[in-house]
């Protein structure tokens, strides 16, 4: 395996640095103030579209995407040092137009999407006009297995009636949300349970959707984009909204997660990369029990641990990259299982030693610790929970041994 960076990358990557030195980094406690200040906090702050704006005119857009068309043309394996960059800053990826889970969303238009559900809603979310959800979880049902999911998908003559209830939907309480991609059954009597499903294009405006609460994480409400509740009472869209046709949700499910959870591992390891270099910088400056803290055994185990854990991930997840450049997504699942275990669960460890040495203001928001211990936190869950992939994988390796 080969990380070194090709040239385009190398040059891709010192770009988004500099942005990042030049227009990140100076404003974050001003974005958050922002959103604090804000009468409606699921409403962007203007901070935001001027940043857009810079990193549009400096060809910093939809970096995600490997379409050389509408994205940069990169691969897995030449965006992830771009996506650990935008894991440094939580909010940051929005202006990049790289954030979740537009980024899945677009990927799944881009793949599967018919040409006007591509012209409808791939080309604004392409241009960062708008918004968009992934509605899959159900607060009434383990989700974690998304056979179980309940909410109905009915045909109606040239339409679809869709009832049921989701939760935890990301990016929902956004204002400029437009457009629902839901995961319903429309054969639950199917004998094959992974061909029950089948996700339909339910645009946040049609009546019968509605937003029941926005939900909070560890006691974020993560403005602006949030979580919420949902609820969908005979909702009525038209046929020509299914994706890809029936029964083919669990297909277009494994096509889109296998690069978000890419993409989520390697912001995690930017988010702990960022985490070591304050935990050095802390542990040099405070002083107790008359010592520097770097000169205290303990944590100096704790900085050489986090140091060897994130690089472990961060080559876990490359080599995850690049398999699934060179052999497919199918092929890279057992990569794609392991970095989804081996990530998140680094990221909390190495957060909590950094919030740990920062003392009191470690759990303050006026650093980024505990905000990015929330996100390392709900990845344990998001995309599946650590135990589904151990329980996947270990069955997949067993298999490959006998």
């Amino acid at each position: 395996m080969n990380f070194q960076n090709s040239d385009k990358v190398s040059e891709l990557t010192e770009r988004l640095e500099k942005f990042m030195g030049a227009h990140i980094y100076p404003v974050e406690q001003s974005y958050r103030h922002a959103i604090k200040a804000s009468e409606n906090p699921w409403v962007t702050p203007a901070l935001m579209d001027d940043l857009k704006e810079k990193a549009r005119k400096e060809e910093l857009w939809n970096l995600f995407l490997p379409d050389d068309e509408h994205g940069a043309g990169l691969s897995n394996l030449e965006y992830a040092p771009l996506a650990e960059l935008m894991g440094r800053v939580l909010w940051c990826s929005e202006v990049f137009n790289c954030s979740a889970p537009d980024t899945g969303n677009m990927e799944v238009l881009a793949q599967y999407g018919s040409q006007a559900q591509k012209e409808q809603w791939l080309t604004p979310l392409l241009n960062g006009e708008i918004r968009s959800a992934f509605a899959m979880t159900e607060p009434a049902v383990a989700s974690s297995d998304a056979t179980n999911i309940e909410c109905s998908i009915v045909a109606d003559g040239e339409d679809y009636l869709v009832n049921g209830r989701k939760w935890f939907i990301t990016g929902a309480m956004h204002e400029n949300c437009r457009i629902l991609i839901v995961m319903g059954k429309t054969a639950p009597d199917n004998p094959d349970r992974h061909r029950q499903q089948s996700m339909i294009l339910v645009p946040m405006e049609t009546p019968g959707v509605k937003v029941e609460r926005p939900l909070s994480t560890l006691g974020y409400d993560d403005p602006p984009f949030g979580h919420a509740e949902l609820s969908f009472t005979d909702v009525r869209v038209p046929a020509a909204n299914l994706i890809l046709g029936e029964g083919r949700g669990f297909e277009i499910a494994q096509g889109r997660l296998g690069p978000g959870r890419l993409h989520h591992c390697m912001r995690l390891v930017g988010s702990a990369q960022r985490a070591l270099e304050a935990m050095c910088r802390r542990a040099e400056q405070r002083i107790a029990f008359g010592k520097k803290l770097s000169e205290q055994g303990s944590v100096r185990e704790d900085i050489a641990k986090s140091a060897c854990e994130i690089d472990q991930a961060r080559l876990l997840t490359l080599k995850a990259a690049d398999t699934m450049d060179r052999e497919g997504n199918k092929a890279a699942r057992n990569e794609i299982a392991m970095i989804k275990i081996v990530a998140p669960a680094m990221a909390c460890r190495v957060l909590d030693r950094a919030i740990q040495i920062h003392g009191a203001a470690g759990l303050h928001d006026d650093i980024f610790l505990s905000e990015a211990y929330t996100y390392a936190r709900q990845i344990r869950l998001a995309d599946g929970p650590d135990q589904v992939h151990m329980n996947a994988l270990g069955r997949w390796l067993v298999r490959e041994h006998n």
